[in-house]
């Protein structure tokens, strides 16, 4: 379930957007007040929907402090339709604009859109099933609880989570997370993945599936 984030000062219009995008299974969360909102926890959604003129701190300015931390598309809901101020969105890093006043279906039409084609590579957040990845620091979270993988099952986790369904023989895991030139071979990857599996099954969670005679696969998210 896509997680969205709303941030708009006007309750009326958090209240009408939430409604409409619940309807369509997200899970959305809302917040007038743009200047206690930190990048951390903007990482934690799928989608921004983003207010340009708020008291405090502004829309602009909002997506300036967090864009270079937060991966996810961020639009803009905004009654600004100026050329000048659409450069400026963009130029900061906004994906698209939605015009106010606009129509629901519009809405549901445009965030549709952009959940279905944000294929971007993540550099700060991914979130695979109930397991999500701080790529940055390299740590594994289910739900709220850390994942205590060495570094290598780390590595194998990110990798095969990147590449979500695709099967991967123990060759190729151990060059791709290892390198060619590592010590050692590739049997070991049988036992980092037998240490993944016990660490996740601590938290009820089973996302790498054996492929008997290929490999391994993370399972994609509509499977989990």
């Amino acid at each position: 379930m896509p997680k969205l984030l709303v941030i708009d000062d006007d309750l009326d219009m958090l209240a009408l957007v939430r409604t409409a995008l619940e309807k369509d299974g997200y899970q959305v969360d809302t917040e007038a007040n743009a200047a206690s909102l930190q990048p951390a926890r903007c990482r934690l959604y799928d989608l921004l929907l983003l207010d340009v003129m708020m008291p405090g701190e502004d829309g602009f300015s909002f997506c300036r402090r967090i864009r270079t931390e937060v991966d996810c598309p961020i639009l803009f809901l905004t009654a600004k339709a100026e050329d000048s101020a659409l450069v400026q969105g963009f130029g900061l890093g906004a994906d698209d604009y939605i015009k106010k006043p606009f129509s629901i279906a519009e809405l549901r039409a445009r965030v549709g859109a952009h959940l279905r084609r944000d294929v971007r590579q993540p550099t700060h957040i991914l979130r695979r099933g109930s397991v999500r990845f701080d790529i940055q620091a390299k740590t594994a979270f289910a739900g709220e609880h850390t994942l205590p993988f060495t570094k290598g099952e780390y590595a194998i986790c990110e990798h095969l989570a990147l590449h979500a369904g695709q099967v991967y023989t123990k060759e190729q895991l151990y060059e791709a997370v290892f390198g060619y030139d590592a010590e050692g071979d590739s049997s070991a990857v049988a036992e980092h993945i037998k240490n993944i599996r016990a660490k996740m099954k601590a938290h009820g969670i089973s996302p790498i599936d054996t492929i008997w005679g290929v490999g391994y696969k993370w399972r994609k998210n509509e499977d989990l």
